[in-house]
């Protein structure tokens, strides 16, 4: 019986491999296989003519290679063949696909020989997304690839799959714009989707009886199958998104991808542990797997093969498939350095990809946090951004009590962690960080390391977590408090980003954790746009008021410090301040914002001279709604918005 404990082992030992020649690659004349197997005797591939059932046709074994590596060249053309690997380090280890596989059969069994030149969409070669000057420039909107598209009055033909994103001129059943035209009505500059490698949960061969988030990885460089049209030709689902990414860069949208690194849905049956036992994973002292994924083991990026393994991951995302940055889920697992040494290699290729992750553990690591990439740590980080729960937490209340509540649901001296958000969690001398509960201090160097939200994927949709809190609130009422919060989002410095659906009240029905549920719980109703179309077209606003205006994305926390004044006397449950905008580049010279999240209308003095309103509780325009001096009325839980009369 193998023991599944480490502790006698020094992985450092471990020889490391360079090359990037790893995995297998197709040509007409032959097929080029290395995979990296140190404490292998034997390595023995096997080729199918199915992905998923029928015995071997075909066996061989591997040769020796350098640094633990193993391969062989199989002459002729293989193309649309199927393989796997088995691996004998004294015993057998099970049959997989193996780590680098790119092209997989139905639910990842077997890897597929195939030549990525017959996936690539017409003008690919001309094909790219967004870049901006500074990451806050972005806008970005988190959705599920299933969710977006899955509802029958989407009025989308490819539910549920990548090509749902490549269909124009759809529309619900009361004639509102869904999918990509609704991306492009809404404004945003990039769409961050759910994971979409290859996981295991959702059987891809009956994609619709089980639903999954998708945060339980199998194959990191290959698709999820239940996500294309057809999972048994893995060619298929590698075409199929090259069409979404294609689609989103001709719209203007830049495409971000969720990476699960910090965990495998298996642990003693993955992938990795049947090529190379144990070194892929973080032990404890005992030997065993180390968990603060929360799912049973974590991954050891800080081993050379590992850092490798995902820095090889993620620039063939990009240069394969085009995409614009990445989203690390639980980044607070992984080693500073190897965070730092991502950035470094993506930045070969593109200095203008987008990297943000969540600055947190979900349990406890045996690497110490001072060198994991947690949140406090972010400032080592540059140009590497983390989710700002702090801000999140004071706008609504603990993420997971629902009952609890925060600024926009009428919770009083919430104002500091308000204005920290504000501020994208740089240091700002105006803000008193010892009234803030969940930090002691700034996190952030520079404004693109802090990402703004007030809803995810996780926990209660935004909607929900107000309704749980405030009970007895009238629908009338919630709009109200959804609108602060975006606008609280969408003009903070830093990076805002959406959860799908917060711009038209989406629910779940007061699930605070959907990873499961079955459609009809994570499903977009795009119906709820038309009855909510108010609150859609004041986020739409919004965004084009933040697109306008430079002065709601300073591109450097010295500017934020010098051009951002808490310049009003202090009022319990409200946050006012003002902009320079002209310092900013900004053709409004003066702004001046408050948000009063109270019960009661306040009555606020205004700085020297006249002024326009261009938002208030319900409306946005930048032309302005009215002209006020000396003093503004502000309604409850609202803001509002004025800039200078020089201003026109």
């Amino acid at each position: 019986m193998r023991n599944w404990k480490f502790n006698h082992i020094d992985f450092s030992t471990y020889p490391g491999y360079s090359g990037k020649d790893l995995g297998v690659f197709w040509s007409p004349e032959k097929t080029t296989i290395k995979i990296w197997a140190p404490t292998a005797q034997m390595v023995e591939l096997r080729l199918y003519k199915d992905g998923v059932r029928g015995e071997a046709y075909y066996k061989t074994n591997l040769q020796k290679k350098e640094n633990g590596t193993w391969g062989t060249i199989l002459t002729g053309d293989y193309e649309g063949k199927f393989y796997t690997f088995r691996v004998n380090d004294g015993e057998w280890l099970d049959e997989v696909a193996g780590i680098y596989a790119r092209c997989v059969g139905a639910n990842g069994l077997r890897g597929m020989i195939y030549n990525p030149n017959t996936t690539n969409p017409e003008e690919w070669v001309y094909d790219n997304g967004p870049r901006y000057s500074s990451f806050t420039d972005a806008v970005i909107y988190e959705t599920h690839v299933r969710d977006f598209s899955i509802a029958e009055n989407s009025g989308i033909e490819n539910k549920g799959k990548f090509l749902g994103f490549t269909e124009e001129g759809t529309r619900s059943p009361e004639g509102v714009k869904t999918g990509i035209d609704h991306l492009n009505e809404l404004g945003v500059t990039h769409v961050h989707l759910l994971p979409v490698n290859d996981y295991v949960t959702v059987d891809e061969e009956k994609p619709l009886e089980k639903y999954n988030w998708g945060y339980d990885p199998m194959h990191y460089n290959a698709l999820e199958g239940s996500y294309a049209t057809d999972a048994y030709d893995g060619r298929k689902r590698i075409i199929e998104f090259k069409e979404l990414v294609k689609a989103l860069h001709a719209n203007g949208i830049g495409v971000i991808l969720d990476v699960v690194f910090n965990h495998t849905y298996y642990a003693k049956e993955s992938v990795f542990n049947q090529i190379v036992p144990g070194y892929f994973y973080r032990q404890k002292e005992d030997g065993s797997f180390s968990n603060a994924s929360g799912c049973g083991n974590e991954l050891a990026s800080e081993r050379e093969m590992v850092r490798k393994y995902i820095i090889d991951t993620l620039n063939y995302w990009v240069e394969e498939f085009h995409v614009d940055g990445f989203r690390f889920d639980l980044m607070g697992i992984h080693d500073l350095k190897t965070m730092q040494e991502i950035r470094k290699s993506l930045d070969k290729i593109d200095r203008g990809l987008f990297l943000y992750g969540e600055g947190w553990a979900a349990d406890q690591s045996p690497m110490p946090e001072s060198k994991r990439a947690v949140k406090k740590n972010t400032s080592a980080m540059r140009r590497i951004a983390s989710f700002n729960d702090d801000f999140r937490d004071a706008l609504k209340g603990n993420h997971g009590d629902k009952k609890s509540k925060g600024f926009v649901s009428g919770l009083n001296l919430r104002e500091e962690a308000i204005k920290f958000g504000i501020t994208a969690a740089v240091y700002h001398p105006q803000v008193n960080y010892g009234y803030i509960d969940t930090v002691d201090t700034a996190w952030a160097a520079e404004p693109d390391q802090c990402i703004n939200y007030v809803s995810c994927h996780d926990n209660y949709t935004l909607w929900d977590k107000l309704k749980q809190s405030l009970p007895k609130a009238s629908d009338e009422e919630l709009r109200k408090r959804v609108k602060l919060a975006g606008a609280l989002v969408l003009t903070s410095q830093g990076v805002p980003l959406l959860h799908a659906g917060v711009d038209f009240c989406r629910t779940k029905g007061g699930n605070g954790n959907s990873y499961k549920s079955p459609d009809s719980v994570n499903q977009i109703d795009w119906s709820r746009k038309n009855e909510y179309i108010d609150v859609f077209e004041y986020f739409r606003k919004l965004i084009q008021l933040r697109k306008n205006h430079p002065a709601f994305r300073m591109s450097s926390a010295e500017a934020i410090r010098k051009d951002l004044n808490f310049c009003a006397e202090y009022k319990i449950g409200v946050v006012s301040y003002c902009l320079d905008g002209k310092q900013a580049g900004d053709n409004w010279s003066k702004i001046f914002l408050i948000f009063n999240g109270n019960e009661d209308e306040v009555e606020f003095p205004l700085p020297e001279g006249r002024y326009k309103v261009v938002a208030d509780a319900n409306s946005i325009n930048e032309d302005g709604i009215e002209l006020v001096d000396d003093t503004v009325v502000v309604e409850p839980v609202s803001l509002k918005i004025l800039v200078h009369a020089e201003n026109g």
